[in-house]
């Protein structure tokens, strides 16, 4: 069934929606088994949802595919990680907006267009506004592991470019994400070690089909209307829908300096966007 004009836009913010929800909504496990603790979970929970689903098969893999797929593993358990854990110390708009400097930095990477430097120069204004307009109050712990969850989502998508063309369907998320489950074990057994009851188990199936299940199906189901371009623009409204969720859900508001500052950065990613489709 065709979707409508409008429904697969909707699909789309819908998707970015349940990720910052997602996020937000994993924080009420962080007094329970810590930031690794929740991440190990819901990354235990996706990759095995997933394997039921793609039932993905390593026959006839080269080692540059199986490669590919261990490489996205570790960067999406690096993602997850930092990411968990720069939301248990600033607010969640403000972590987004950091993270998103890595798909901004690949849709600008190798330009050598004048004018892509305008978008630099607003990321990096965005940046200095944000941190600037925090002031004492935004922990530059939780600060550091946004910008590495942001190299990390940068991996994550030149990866998944590579592992999306050697395993069919879903088959390569639910290897990778397995491989994720495996190297968050350590730092998320030793953060939920003697808290995983009944109830805490339960809860990270729920975080899993939040982020990335219930996303990653949305995402497709948008895709197969909407350009990337058209995509590209939309998923920059991202580190604001996460201001948004941290404000309602969480209580996190962010004065003016901090909203024109993320403000900056969904600007620069929608410019860069359509730039480099429109090249």
């Amino acid at each position: 069934m065709a979707l409508g004009p409008a429904a697969a836009p909707g699909l789309a913010l819908a998707s970015m929606a349940f990720v910052q929800v997602g996020a937000a909504v994993s924080q009420g496990l962080f007094a329970r088994i810590g930031p690794a603790g929740t991440a190990w979970l819901r990354l235990s929970w996706a990759a095995v949802v997933l394997l039921a689903i793609a039932r993905p098969s390593l026959r006839g893999r080269t080692r540059g595919d199986l490669g590919a797929a261990l490489a996205l593993g570790v960067a999406s358990a690096g993602l997850t990680l930092c990411f968990f854990e720069a939301i248990a110390r600033i607010p969640l708009g403000i972590a987004t907006t950091i993270e998103f400097l890595g798909p901004l930095g690949v849709a600008l990477a190798g330009s050598r267009r004048v004018r892509d430097v305008v978008w630099v120069v607003l990321a990096g204004a965005g940046i200095a506004l944000l941190t600037e307009g925090a002031g004492a109050a935004l922990d530059p712990v939780g600060v550091l592991y946004a910008a590495v969850a942001a190299c990390c989502w940068a991996a994550y998508i030149l990866l998944t470019q590579r592992v999306g063309r050697a395993f069919p369907g879903l088959g390569g998320l639910a290897v990778s994400l397995t491989v994720a489950a495996v190297v968050a074990a350590p730092a998320g057994l030793a953060q939920a070690a003697g808290a995983l009851d009944p109830g805490v188990v339960a809860a990270g199936a729920g975080l899993a089909l939040l982020l990335p299940v219930i996303p990653y199906a949305l995402e497709l189901a948008a895709l197969r209307t909407l350009s990337t371009r058209v995509f590209g623009v939309l998923m920059s409204l991202e580190p604001a829908i996460g201001v948004a969720v941290g404000l309602v859900l969480l209580g996190q508001a962010l004065g003016a300096a901090q909203v024109a500052a993320v403000g900056l950065v969904v600007l620069a990613s929608a410019g860069a966007t359509l730039a480099d489709r429109g090249s």
